[in-house]
């Protein structure tokens, strides 16, 4: 259980027991935070659907005002029944009020009555609220908050599984590849998140306006919860993925795939790949500007921060070279100069021998 929180270090053997031993104590460790995570989630769970129904019932606010759907056919009904009861409450209370003309007794009468319209006339709703996701199964409700439940509970647990998957592969790297590796798994759960919350904020409203609104007057849209929410989980983790980005460039900046220079030199084909990916998720011609801003300023910073960071042999060459430039020749023997042949190495040797004795 110690190794699954620290890191076992490079020069550290272990047996095939001992591996399968950490992963099994980190799996533990990452399924009971997921597990406590999960709880609390689910605990809150009227807040979590709240969060990720309101980007719905936003964009269809507009149409339920306008009497749209069935939603909407529901709260022109109301607002037709308020202006009744608005009416009927103004004609009462002249009714009751004396010197109207009317008996004592029958003002007596309509007293409670205009009460009991008043209060009831104060429990209509004054605001047309959207639509809401609907469930048509028996359970559905039970599994769709399950379903939601475990996504954010997936979200929130994130760091700690990272973690966990951090410590069990960071051993099987050399401590160079390791300062490399470092900075750009820390960089990850950071990103996801930003990513997520740019596809929250941008990327789902327009989404959800383009297909609600698509010949809607053709259909009674009602939107069915699970597909919904499965919907809306595709696109936020779409971006998560998408906002990657910065840590596959620096990677490949690293282990001298490409470099900075050549990363300048393709920009409009980076442009292009930007725009592509905004055309594809779904919206309108300015929220395919709004996603492909973000994305290419996520290449022009990763062009910046991949130009201070060198190659894993460019270090070992300054490495080597430093040293050999460095240090002075051994007491006693002459400094090498460029004519002197360099010295064969024993596999040289052995090599020549053995053409020698085939021959």
């Amino acid at each position: 259980m110690v190794r699954a929180i620290r890191t076992v270090d490079h020069e550290e053997r272990l047996s095939l027991v001992d591996h399968l031993e950490e992963l099994r104590a980190r799996l533990i460790i990452s399924g009971a935070v997921l597990a406590v995570v999960f709880g609390v989630c689910l605990w809150q769970n009227h807040a979590l659907l709240e969060i990720v129904n309101k980007p719905l019932t936003s964009q269809t606010k507009k149409q339920v005002e306008k009497g749209q759907g069935t939603v909407g056919q529901a709260v022109v009904a109301q607002k037709g029944l308020l202006k009744i009861a608005v009416d009927t409450q103004s004609a009462l209370g002249v009714l009751v009020k004396p010197g109207s003309g009317i008996s004592p007794g029958a003002r007596a009468e309509l007293t409670p009555l205009l009460a009991a319209l008043k209060a009831d006339a104060g429990k209509l709703p004054r605001k047309a609220e959207g639509d809401k996701p609907v469930t048509l199964g028996v359970g559905e409700p039970f599994t769709t908050t399950i379903t939601v439940t475990l996504y954010f509970a997936l979200i929130i647990s994130l760091p700690v599984i990272l973690y966990e998957l951090y410590g069990f592969i960071m051993p099987a790297l050399s401590p160079s590849e390791r300062r490399a590796a470092a900075p750009l798994l820390t960089a990850v759960p950071f990103l996801f998140a930003a990513g997520v919350l740019f596809g929250y904020f941008v990327v789902l409203p327009a989404a959800i306006r383009f297909f609600v609104n698509f010949n809607s007057g053709e259909f009674n849209v009602l939107v069915q919860a699970n597909q919904f929410y499965g919907f809306a989980a595709t696109v936020l983790l779409a971006m998560g993925v998408v906002f990657q980005i910065p840590v596959l460039i620096l990677g490949a900046t690293r282990l001298g795939l490409v470099t900075p220079r050549q990363l300048r030199k393709n920009r409009r084909y980076a442009i292009l790949a930007c725009a592509a990916v905004a055309a594809f998720l779904p919206g309108d011609a300015i929220t395919l500007v709004l996603e492909t801003v973000p994305l290419y300023v996520l290449y022009e910073a990763s062009i910046l921060v991949a130009s201070f960071v060198k190659p894993l042999g460019g270090e070992a060459r300054d490495e080597e070279s430093g040293g050999a430039r460095g240090a002075p020749p051994p007491t006693g023997e002459p400094a090498p100069t460029p004519d002197d042949p360099p010295e064969p190495s024993v596999q040289q040797i052995i090599d020549h021998v053995d053409r020698k004795l085939s021959d």
